[in-house]
């Protein structure tokens, strides 16, 4: 018994004597995924250094046009429970139950999200970023360091080298840890790029977004339903429009960037205004400053990257955008990083704060998540503009949300996994491809559309469901 309580001890001495000697983590990029990873790396008694090439955000105007707003779901909310912040999140936050899809016609066609109290929300990038930056401050061991532009880093020594924008001075930071959260273009991962046995691909989608507003009524008050997201699904295009707490709504317009009908085509503000009057109409008389709006804010476009390992040694690992950029039609970007943030807090819990190898297990165990929510964003992009009208695919839906209510221990619909659950996205894409195929079994029954509702339905999604 005593040999076994100094070897305990004699191991709980070492781990404080490596976490004594390593304190010091540097933080590139103070985004939403670099602001919570330094409030749960303070939280762990870590001396954090957050760099940011733009000057402090909370000091500076809210840049419009220039974001869309976010979809916090399941996995989100629990990285924020960690860092012991969820509920000053929700302040900020604003319940969507469903989905309103607008017709050409005007007709509305609402399909829930999941059950009756399962919602995900919706959160202005800006108002959230600049909550968690407030919160991190309440840490002494975080300091922010903006207007620093990530220059380059020596992988050899952990050494990064940044331009001050404000003094005109190049800096260099030795560090002990680096976590890269600074974006799809992020300069540590350019870095990385040149390192031995290092994957990299990027992809640039054929369409592009703007961002569009609905102001608020004169009262304060939204246009429309606040708790839903809505979607004008156009074929080879669409319109989102997410609540705002001011009562305003943020609109992004996904668009082809080139071709016939597309933002290159949309010259003028008579064509501009043409497309609107014919494409949306409902939305266009709830959108006073449209023409402003389109010309003034820019065009932004979307980029897919993909890159194995995350890590470098023990040393540096991407989070986030630098490792995973998807396109958001999943709601899943931030999801996925703050994910990236709570799978690596548990895995340094469960070894004690060990860093031997810790870096490149967490590379190994996420690689594969951020693949397959970058193929699940792609598919749901599809799945949004042209399907949300289609007959058979709403009634797909109803299906397996009644089958779902009947049988939840047989059957959980491919969004909820996603969005309401922590079912790795590998597991789920994989589970999701094999739901697509009963489905397609049983959408070839007699009268389904009539009938989709039988009890013989039912047991027949019984007999198919291993």
């Amino acid at each position: 018994m005593f040999i076994i309580s100094v070897n305990i001890w004699q191991m709980q001495l070492w781990n404080w004597r490596k976490k004594k000697d390593m304190k010091k983590i540097a933080v590139v990029g103070a985004g939403l995924a670099g602001s919570l990873q330094a409030i749960l790396m303070a939280k762990k008694g870590y001396e954090v250094s957050v760099f940011e090439r733009r000057p402090d955000l909370r000091k500076a105007k809210l840049i419009a046009g220039k974001s869309i707003n976010l979809a916090l779901s399941h996995r989100g909310w629990k990285a924020l429970e960690l860092a012991g912040i969820a509920d000053d999140i929700r302040e900020i936050a604003i319940p969507m139950y469903k989905r309103c899809m607008h017709a050409l016609d005007g007709t509305l066609t609402y399909q829930p999200y999941g059950k009756e109290d399962e919602a995900i929300y919706s959160v202005s990038r800006g108002g959230l970023n600049q909550k968690l930056m407030n919160l991190a401050d309440q840490y002494p061991s975080i300091s922010y360091h903006f207007n620093r532009k990530c220059n380059d880093i020596d992988l050899a020594t952990n050494t990064l080298t940044f331009d001050n924008s404000e003094s005109g001075e190049r800096e260099k930071h030795q560090v002990d840890k680096v976590f890269a959260t600074d974006g799809a273009f992020s300069a540590v991962r350019m870095r990385m790029q040149k390192s031995t046995m290092f994957d990299y691909s990027q992809k640039y989608l054929d369409h592009g977004y703007k961002e569009l507003v609905i102001p608020a009524n004169e009262d304060g008050t939204h246009k429309l339903d606040k708790n839903c997201l809505h979607i004008w699904p156009r074929g080879e295009f669409m319109m989102i429009a997410l609540a705002n707490l001011d009562g305003s709504f943020t609109c992004t317009l996904f668009f082809p960037m080139k071709g016939e009908v597309s933002f290159e085509s949309l010259e003028t503000r008579e064509q501009v205004s043409d497309f609107f009057d014919k494409t949306f109409p409902d939305a266009v008389q709830l959108m006073p400053t449209l023409l402003d709006d389109y010309f003034g804010n820019p065009t932004s476009t979307l980029i897919m990257v993909r890159c194995t390992p995350w890590n470098y040694k023990d040393d540096v690992v991407l989070i986030g955008d630098a490792a995973h950029a998807i396109v958001p039609f999943y709601g899943q970007g931030m999801n996925c990083a703050f994910e990236d943030c709570t799978v690596f807090h548990e895995m340094h819990e469960e070894v004690n704060g060990n860093w031997d190898g810790l870096l490149g297990r967490f590379s190994d165990r996420r690689v594969p998540e951020g693949n397959a929510i970058l193929d699940l964003a792609l598919q749901n992009y599809v799945e949004m503009r042209d399907l949300t009208a289609d007959p058979n695919f709403l009634l797909q839906k109803k299906i397996e949300a009644k089958f779902s209510k009947l049988y939840p221990e047989k059957w959980i619909p491919l969004y909820s996994q996603v969005t309401f659950s922590h079912t790795p996205y590998s597991q789920a894409i994989k589970n999701g491809k094999v739901q697509d195929e009963i489905m397609a079994e049983i959408l070839k029954m007699d009268n389904i559309h009539e009938n989709w509702d039988a009890p013989e339905v039912m047991e027949k999604l019984v007999s198919l469901v291993k």
